[in-house]
């Protein structure tokens, strides 16, 4: 009767060690992913465009051959990697779509960095019908503005899945005399 109790103490006391030590791991697991693994919206920066080629010739006909690069560099400062869908980057001129470019899809490591980079050719045909187009080139001065949205996933232990989006815009004014380029840009990212 006495090592029926004793085992049967024993038992009780290995199964609460257990149990405390189950309640401990999980509370640690709980606090990391809270804290250390709790997903951070990724640092997107566009980079300034810059003019590729710019060609204005007015006579006889106007012709126009213009290409911007646009680079978009996204610092991943989670412990999770940022797997990114096919997108496309827009140029505006005074609210019409006058460039596009693809953005191929990829994968940003955990706490890695990485730069997206596309070149834009500007639609001709559509900017010079643009009414404002002869008023701005005689001015010195044609401002366009682009927007980037990327679509993906941060995964975080290869178990959790959580949806981001980031945006991305620019104010952009190319000076034809000096054949350079100033801009201005803003990101902003959704979990």
């Amino acid at each position: 009767m006495g090592n029926s109790k004793r085992s049967c103490r024993g038992l009780k006391v290995c199964c609460g060690v257990t149990a405390i030590l189950l309640i401990s791991l999980l509370t640690v697991l709980i606090v990391l992913l809270l804290t250390l693994f709790k997903p951070k919206e990724p640092k997107i920066t566009s980079e300034p465009p810059t003019l590729e080629n710019f060609d204005l010739i007015f006579f006889p006909v106007i012709e126009l051959n213009m290409t911007l690069g646009i680079v978009v560099t996204v610092d991943n400062r989670n412990y999770g990697s940022f797997k990114y869908k096919n997108s496309t980057a827009y140029v505006s001129y005074h609210g019409i779509v006058v460039a596009e470019a693809p953005i191929e899809d990829g994968k940003i490591p955990a706490r890695g960095k990485h730069n997206i980079s596309t070149s834009i050719t500007v639609f001709a045909d559509k900017l010079a019908s643009n009414s404002n187009f002869l008023g701005d080139s005689f001015s010195g001065v044609l401002n366009f503005s682009s927007t980037t949205t990327l679509r993906g996933k941060v995964s975080m232990l290869k178990f959790f899945n959580i949806k981001a989006s980031s945006y991305s815009s620019c104010d952009i004014s190319i000076f034809i005399q000096k054949q350079s380029i100033d801009s201005v840009c803003k990101s902003k990212v959704r979990l």
